[in-house]
């Protein structure tokens, strides 16, 4: 029995005995099946020839992702609090170096996700950290391809994790698209982890609102409107989307607002 990991998104499954026909996340118009046809590999696979690569992003966070790229590359962001530490998104490769690293600064005490494109190998940190919970918006529930006790689908606009961490329900790119406001990023000015809920651009000056970024499928004034307006009552001066070296660094807020009235111009809205 394995837990076979997708090698285009890099959600890990629940462990069968083959690989699954299909990877539902990929099948979606969201993402996509490689040219190659649908590809499997397993954790046990991936510790042969990859190995954890951690970068500090700013003090008291810290970046955790893995060499050679792997699926879509996504890392995560360990932010350390007085109250213990969360981790935002999950990367999908773990093994002991990542583990001993992150209990070298301070563990896990939660690990939120932004959406199921993101969800990767979740259950395998929340296992290595005492089962940490894990949380998912609600309207996210029928994405999660491995489930497990500790995860927590969340509900509603917010959801405090503590220590001036806020979960916030923007919607967009997936029904359950969120974001974590860290009150105290930047240097106390805010700092808003965005996945691709809100994705920082090539240019690191503008983020994009879209339903499919490897498709092209736009997503409506409304939506792009509503997400917007979700993260706009937040003070943040930084925004970080989900890969290393993605990130505006200073008036991210500013941004955000032109870039979404930016996108609404562009497509007539």
């Amino acid at each position: 029995m394995s837990r076979y990991i997708c090698a285009t998104c890099a959600a890990q499954f629940a462990e069968s005995d083959s690989p699954p026909a299909a990877c539902p996340i990929c099948d979606d118009e969201r993402q996509y099946v490689g040219w190659d046809g649908q590809q499997w590999t397993t954790l046990d696979d991936l510790r042969a020839d990859h190995r954890t690569l951690i970068k500090e992003e700013e003090p008291n966070l810290i970046g955790i992702g893995v060499e050679p790229a792997f699926a879509i590359n996504q890392r995560a962001l360990l932010v350390q609090t007085p109250e213990g530490n969360a981790l935002w998104e999950a990367s999908p490769f773990i093994d002991d170096a990542a583990i001993e690293a992150v209990r070298a600064h301070g563990g896990i005490r939660a690990i939120a996700i932004s959406h199921p494109h993101m969800a990767a190998s979740m259950v395998e940190w929340s296992h290595a950290f005492d089962h940490a919970p894990i949380y998912l918006h609600a309207t996210d529930r029928a994405w999660v391809q491995r489930p497990d006790p500790a995860i927590v689908h969340w509900e509603g606009d917010t959801h405090a994790l503590g220590d001036g961490l806020t979960l916030i329900h923007c919607g967009g790119h997936f029904e359950g698209s969120a974001a974590l406001h860290w009150q105290s990023g930047a240097e106390g000015r805010g700092a808003l982890l965005a996945g691709d809920t809100l994705y920082v651009t090539q240019d690191r000056r503008h983020v994009s609102f879209m339903r499919s970024y490897p498709n092209h499928i736009p997503l409506n004034a409304a939506a792009v409107r509503h997400v917007a307006a979700m993260v706009e009552p937040y003070p943040y001066d930084r925004i970080y989307s989900a890969w290393f070296g993605r990130a505006i660094v200073s008036d991210a807020k500013a941004a955000v607002k032109r870039s979404a009235e930016r996108y609404i111009q562009a497509i007539g809205g």
